[in-house]
């Protein structure tokens, strides 16, 4: 089972080992996309993690035992898709390929599966239609 989720550390777990725990006591594949912390302070990871679900389930109770939570990322991103008029500006800027156009209706496709959180469609959507939280 291979899902992206955001981390968020609180100041009394940033400098707790986490992701090796995660990789060795639970065996979760995981793969850092986007990483914003500090020593602390707060802190916040895109993750992409894999295992089976016993393992996520085990791995689910030592975050929350730890003070980490866990978002599924695609709970962060907001997109008004019934506003958008399919111009295509977003998917110029998106190099994860979160954003396509259907080569046959022309209309957007959005994928969030595939978001890296990098922000880029904020700034291309002429609408302004996507909100994405990643240090919240």
């Amino acid at each position: 089972m291979k899902k992206k989720y955001i981390l968020s550390f609180t100041q009394d777990s940033v400098d707790k080992p986490i992701t090796y725990d995660l990789i060795k006591k639970f065996d979760i594949k995981i793969n850092i996309i986007k990483a914003n912390i500090s020593a602390d302070e707060a802190g916040h990871l895109l993750v992409e993690m894999d295992a089976d679900r016993e393992s996520m389930e085990r791995c689910f109770k030592y975050l929350e035992n730890n003070n980490v939570e866990y978002v599924p990322a695609e709970k962060r991103i907001i997109f008004d898709q019934e506003q958008c008029i399919n111009c295509g500006s977003c998917t110029a800027v998106c190099f994860a390929e979160a954003l396509t156009l259907d080569q046959e209706s022309k209309e957007l496709i959005f994928s969030p599966g595939k978001c890296v959180f990098c922000k880029l469609c904020t700034k291309a959507c002429p609408l302004g239609l996507f909100e994405i939280h990643f240090n919240e």
